[in-house]
């Protein structure tokens, strides 16, 4: 396991807080309230650890193949259906939706091979990620990766904990399947748009895992 680039500067500030609070703990509480300062010791580095857990990156035997397309996060399928896409596409689309708890995994990868052929920020709200209008109406990235077996649309959408969407795309890169395309900081979810007739794989309230699940074949 190794720790995403993303979270050395929250785990930095963390671990400053962490020594902060303790070092104060220890000098004016432990003589006198000892249980208190066990208490505030246990209960803050529990919270730090979860920060560095957060961050995390497992080792994982990635899957790849032309036909599939493969999960772009960890977590649980909140949706599947049919969609009219006013975004990119402006047809109908197939979308699954993956929610990520804080305690996923989440780096998001991308789901196929391809070439970026478009790439976009969204300002918007912070509804809770599993709210219906949180794909249309919070803020988002939304990424368009073409190749010969069609078009996938991946967004990046914020909760009401995250505060933060990280893009490594630009149009008119290529990319490879199982490759970083971001990161989400506490919380989100990630919308998949395919095209008709794809075959989804995966079923609703299923946990699946970035990089290794298959999400749907063409």
């Amino acid at each position: 396991m190794t720790i995403h680039k993303e979270g050395y500067k929250s785990i930095g500030i963390a671990a400053l807080i962490f020594g902060i609070i303790n070092i104060a703990s220890f000098i004016f509480l432990s003589a006198q309230y000892p249980i208190i300062a066990g208490i505030i010791f246990w209960s803050s580095l529990l919270l730090f650890l979860f920060i560095v857990s957060f961050f995390r990156i497992p080792y994982r035997n990635m899957i790849s193949g032309e036909q599939q397309v493969i999960c772009p996060a960890d977590g649980k399928v909140v949706v599947i259906e049919e969609i009219t896409d006013e975004e990119y596409f402006k047809d109908r689309r197939i979308q699954v939706s993956i929610f990520m708890s804080p305690a996923n995994v989440h780096v998001n990868r991308n789901p196929v091979s391809g070439e970026v052929v478009y790439s976009k920020y969204h300002k918007g709200k912070y509804l809770v990620a599993w709210h219906p209008k949180s794909s249309t109406e919070n803020e988002r990235h939304s990424v368009v990766i073409e190749n010969e077996k069609g078009s996938v649309l991946v967004k990046q959408i914020a909760g009401a904990l995250a505060k933060r969407i990280v893009n490594y795309l630009s149009a008119g890169q290529a990319v490879e399947q199982g490759a970083e395309m971001g990161f989400i900081k506490f919380g989100s979810r990630v919308d998949v748009l395919l095209p008709p007739g794809t075959k989804v794989e995966v079923s609703l309230n299923q946990k699946v895992k970035g990089g290794v699940t298959v999400l749907a074949r063409f």
